[in-house]
Parts: C-alpha cells; structure tokens; sequence
C-alpha cells in the first residue's frame, strides 16, 4: 500500500515542487494550500506522514501542530520552513514535531527524514498492537450496584479453590467474570484455559476434554492432550457448559469428584490439578427437571453462583462503556478519541440492548465510522435507532 503524505504549504511552487519529487519517489501526495484546510482534511482521513510549512495564513504551522496532536498523536508531522530558527525548531519539537527541516529543504536529508518517520510510524502500531495483546484482562467497568456485588464477589472467592458457576445472557461479559477470577487466584500464573462447550459437536467434547489416544477413533491419527491436562494448575473456563451432552457431563462430574481424567482410547487414569469456572445462559435447574443437565454436576459446579445482569439492568453504567469503548475503538483505527454528545448517550441508555455488552460495542464501532467530529443524537438516530424501530 502506498505512503499517503500530507503537504502543507501555502506557497503553491513549493507544493507543486516537493509534490513531484515525492509523488517520484512512490509516495502519494495530498495537498493543502493552508493550515485551517489542512487541518480539516487531517481530521478526516489517517495519513502516513505530513509536511507542514509553519508560516501561513488563517492557522499557522504550529497551531495546526497543536490541533493535529490533540486530534491524533501517532501521526509524524515534519515541520518545514524558511523563517525557522533555533527557538521554532524547540518549540516545534516540544509541541510533537517529529522533525524541523528548513527551506530550502535538502532532498536526501528530507527522504530520510521521511523514510524514518513512516518507519517509527510502523513500530509505534506494532507496539500498540503488542500492548492490547500482552493485557491479560479488560477492566470490568462499571459502578451500578450489581456490577459492585460481582466485584466483591470475585475477591472474596478468587483466592480460594471454590468451583464457580457464572449466569447471565449472551453478550454480558460472563468470560470476562471467568478472567477476572482466574488473574486474582494463586493459579493466575498458570494457565486459563477455555472451551465453548456450544461450538463442539456432542461426539468431539469428550475428546476435546479430555484427550484421546493414536487410533482411538477412525480420525484419531495422532494423541491429543486434552483442555483438562493443559489447565492443569490452572483455571479451565466452561463456557455454555448447558449445552453438554450428558454422557460428557458424567466424565466431568467423576473429573472434579476425583481429581482424574481418562483419554478417549485409554485405560490410565490421568490426574489433574484444575479449577473449573463454568457459564450459561441457561437455567439450569430447569434443564435439570428435563432430564438436560445432572443435578449431581450442578451443585458440583455452582459451589459459587455469581449472575452477570444484562446491560438493560444496569443502563447507569452505559456512558462508562460508550466512553471506554470510543477510547478503544478510536485507539485501533488510530484516530483521536471522538466526543459524544449527552443527548446522544442519553439515547443510548434508552434503547433496549438484546444483545448487551457485545452489542453496544458494535454500536459504538458503528458511531465511531459512520460519525463526522463527534457523535451526536442525529447519529444515533440514523444508525442504531432504526433497527429497533424496525423491530429487529
């Protein structure tokens, strides 16, 4: 993909001068023939570098610095004059400048330059990259009262061996409940490991489980260790554990009655060290009436219940989230964090979110996009109050 670069000039020769020669060297050139029109386009598209000459009419260049930085810090701006002296060049670099090149500009010096700072580019988003991966648990925000109770919750039961059953709807962030017990247990320096019980089919769990052995099974070419083994000393997350089959449930019953796992295809017990978190969104008791879910598991894993509300029972915790989820949102599209108006979060917290957490992420990523400067009500209207109204 090519450079984009941003040129910032009112002098339309030198514009029409350092255009050809970097559009020569590959680049591709946007120009702006003043710092307030430069300014406006910067707000509206990431570049890869900019070129801003500083004395210019309507917003000089250190002026435009300013804003550009407010507005997204991670882009270099080469600043570039023929007025400079010592004093600019300080106050130029002080304010964010990545570079101070006077004019006339040398040519190899300012491809250099240029070269340099795409690069450092490149390595300050492979480091927030890095970052957000290397972060082992989100933060649970949120101050509604039952957000405390889950709070206090895990740090009375975290430190302990306690089995935990953790309920709540689709989207209300019952993994996030599983990390966070895992992170302020004694095991949180070994493994977290997690199975979504729902998107394995009913003859493959036992051997995601618990393993197999070589030739156990027509597909069985080689052993496999199962999530058991691996969690072993650590915290093993079953997620929509109501949607195991029973004969599984009997396997992981006899696992946390006895401390031992069998691989599929073997006859030697296996003994594990695992403490088991479980989730659904279903209610197990009635499952258990039905003939669904063993009542003997059941209270084998809900030693601890701890219900996650849906976001609906906690709309005062709504502009908490919309606020962390622009500032995360914003961070991986590498833009300034957008503002958004009261009346537009005041929207937010009326409307009825079937699908919780999960889904006013996405509504946010879809206000960051589609949004001009700042998110307003109009925007909410447009582009999430239409589907409910549509009835979806």
């Amino acid at each position: 993909m090519s450079t984009i670069i941003l040129l910032i000039d009112d002098e339309r020769a030198i514009r029409k001068t350092l255009g050809e020669i970097l559009s020569f060297e590959g680049y591709t050139i946007e120009e702006a023939s003043d710092g307030e029109e430069g300014l406006a386009m910067y707000q509206k598209k990431i570049y890869d570098v900019v070129l801003c000459d500083i004395k210019m009419p309507k917003l000089d260049g250190l002026e435009f610095l300013q804003k550009a930085m407010e507005h997204n810090p991670d882009v270099p701006i080469i600043m570039i004059s023929g007025h400079g002296t010592i004093e600019t060049a300080v106050e130029a670099v002080k304010k964010g400048a990545y570079d101070f090149i006077q004019k006339p500009p040398d040519l190899n010096r300012l491809l250099v330059t240029i070269r340099n700072a795409k690069e450092r580019n490149s390595l300050v988003s492979e480091t927030k990259t890095l970052r957000r991966r290397v972060n082992k648990v989100q933060e649970m925000i949120g101050e509604s009262d039952p957000i405390k109770r889950i709070k206090e919750t895990i740090d009375k039961v975290a430190p302990t061996e306690a089995r935990i059953l953790v309920t709540g709807d689709n989207g209300v962030g019952k993994e996030l409940v599983a990390r966070w017990v895992h992170e302020k247990s004694a095991r949180a320096a070994g493994p977290l490991v997690e199975v979504n019980c729902a998107a394995i089919p009913g003859e493959l769990i036992e051997s995601e489980l618990f393993g197999h052995e070589k030739g156990s099974f027509t597909s069985a070419i080689k052993q496999r260790i199962g999530k058991f083994e691996q969690a072993s000393g650590g915290t093993l997350f079953l997620d929509e554990i109501g949607d195991m089959s029973l004969g599984a449930q009997a396997k992981v019953l006899r696992a946390l009655q006895e401390g031992k796992i069998t691989r599929v295809g073997a006859e030697k017990d296996i003994s594990v060290d695992v403490r088991v978190v479980a989730a659904t969104n279903k209610d197990l008791l009635k499952e258990v009436e039905e003939k669904r879910f063993r009542l003997d598991l059941y209270h084998r894993l809900g030693v601890i219940l701890i219900h996650v509300p849906s976001l609906n029972e906690r709309r005062d915790d709504i502009p908490l989230l919309v606020n962390r989820f622009l500032k995360d949102i914003c961070t991986e599209y590498g833009i300034g964090k957008k503002p958004i108006e009261a009346d537009a979060v005041k929207l937010l917290q009326q409307y009825n979110w079937t699908g919780n957490i999960r889904e006013l992420r996405n509504v946010v990523e879809r206000l960051v996009i589609l949004s001009a400067k700042s998110i307003t009500a109009d925007d909410v209207m447009n582009y999430v109050l239409p589907k409910q109204a549509a009835g979806e």
